[in-house]
């Protein structure tokens, strides 16, 4: 596998990554991660090759990696013989991961973790919108058509990436949740932390604090919703370049006393005290292409709110351990009033959640993967096996 992104940068590439790598080892599929090297020290697992790296002057919480140093080792993983390239982002790593691909004989695939068209803006937005989408589209084109196989996270991106042009054959192989990383948690001791007490409605939004998350949506409809239910407050559990943005927007609506902003929590410690403390998980993003977090929300038993938007639609769509709004503030803050004010329906969500979850069981997904490895080593020409 090579990555552009992975811990101890937290985001739902780096999560998926890691998930796959210790279900398929558990198959008795070795892997190999390519992976940068960050500033910040992180005890690595088994397997990785850390790049040496560089800022990226747009995304500073992002690296990329120098091209130089994956070419001169390329001599030594050669000799340990890989079977197939697994490239999981489409910048430097793409391009990389076609080469050793190249070098060692073997087909390359690649997951599309990213909906570039609906948030390319955000980071450029000193260019037109239109042209942005367009070159997006190329873009993702082009990479699709590259790489023997296409992993998409959801149906959506399959539709999506279809309408591009892209003619690659594509497999929806969501990332899964190892459920034993999802039990227990305090709850008080994050809403003491907090100074928050035992009785107060609390929503939570977990995932990266970016522009394409939507979060400013969850601030408006949390005004509303306080319109009825004065005492609700919500947690940011995460970190971002729309942070400052946001905070400011917290200040204009006067919810800087009812708005936590918590930073990137430990996922087996804090994190797991966070789920515990909220009594609802609200999310509304429109770039997302699966939905991690409402997963693991669900594996916790925390109900969801959601809109359902992209690849959500396929986590939420069944309306198991969920409310699904429509993509309006109004609406949406409709169904937490709701949500919050029926114990009943909060306890049935629940049970439903956690029955959910349980069909998205890393265990499957990765078994879903490695047949998807097979057949492309089987397919690939003789030449180059």
């Amino acid at each position: 596998m090579i990555s552009d992104v992975y811990f101890p940068r937290v985001n739902g590439v780096s999560t998926s990554i890691q998930t796959f790598r210790r279900e398929l080892d558990a198959l008795g599929l070795e892997t190999r991660l390519i992976a940068p090297e960050y500033p910040s020290s992180f005890a690595d697992e088994v397997g990785i090759l850390r790049i040496p790296s560089s800022r990226l002057p747009l995304d500073p919480e992002d690296r990329r990696m120098h091209g130089g140093a994956i070419r001169a080792a390329a001599e030594r993983l050669a000799r340990e013989r890989f079977d197939v390239v697994h490239i999981q982002t489409p910048f430097v790593a793409h391009y990389l991961g076609l080469e050793l691909a190249r070098r060692f004989g073997v087909p390359a695939i690649e997951s599309y973790h990213t909906f570039f068209e609906e948030y390319l803006f955000h980071y450029v937005p000193f260019l037109p919108k239109g042209w942005l989408r367009a070159a997006a589209r190329r873009f993702s084109r082009t990479q699709g058509n590259s790489v023997a196989a296409l992993v998409v996270p959801s149906t959506a991106m399959r539709e999506v990436l279809g309408s591009y042009g892209v003619t690659a054959p594509m497999h929806v192989i969501p990332t899964g949740i190892p459920l034993a990383d999802f039990s227990g948690g305090d709850g008080a001791r994050f809403r003491m932390r907090l100074g928050v007490a035992a009785g107060t409605p609390l929503l939570l939004f977990v995932g990266r604090v970016a522009h394409e998350k939507n979060i400013g949506f969850l601030l408006r409809a949390l005004q509303l919703a306080r319109q009825q239910v004065p005492a609700l407050e919500m947690v940011i559990a995460g970190e971002g370049p729309a942070e400052s943005s946001l905070r400011r927007e917290t200040a204009q609506l006067g919810l800087e006393a009812r708005v936590h902003f918590v930073g990137y929590l430990d996922r087996k410690g804090a994190l797991l005290d966070c789920y515990a403390a909220a009594d609802a998980f609200v999310f509304a993003s429109r770039t997302e292409t699966q939905g991690l977090v409402l997963l693991e929300a669900m594996a916790v038993g925390l109900p969801v709110v959601s809109t359902a938007v992209m690849g959500t639609r396929d986590i939420v769509g069944p309306r198991r351990g969920a409310l699904v709004p429509e993509d309006d503030e109004r609406a949406f803050a409709g169904e937490i009033v709701r949500l919050i004010g029926d114990p009943a329906l909060r306890a049935a969500l629940s049970g439903e959640a956690r029955e959910y979850a349980r069909e998205w069981h890393a265990d499957a997904l990765a078994r879903r993967m490695a047949a998807l490895y097979a057949e492309v080593i089987a397919a690939a020409p003789r030449s180059r096996r």
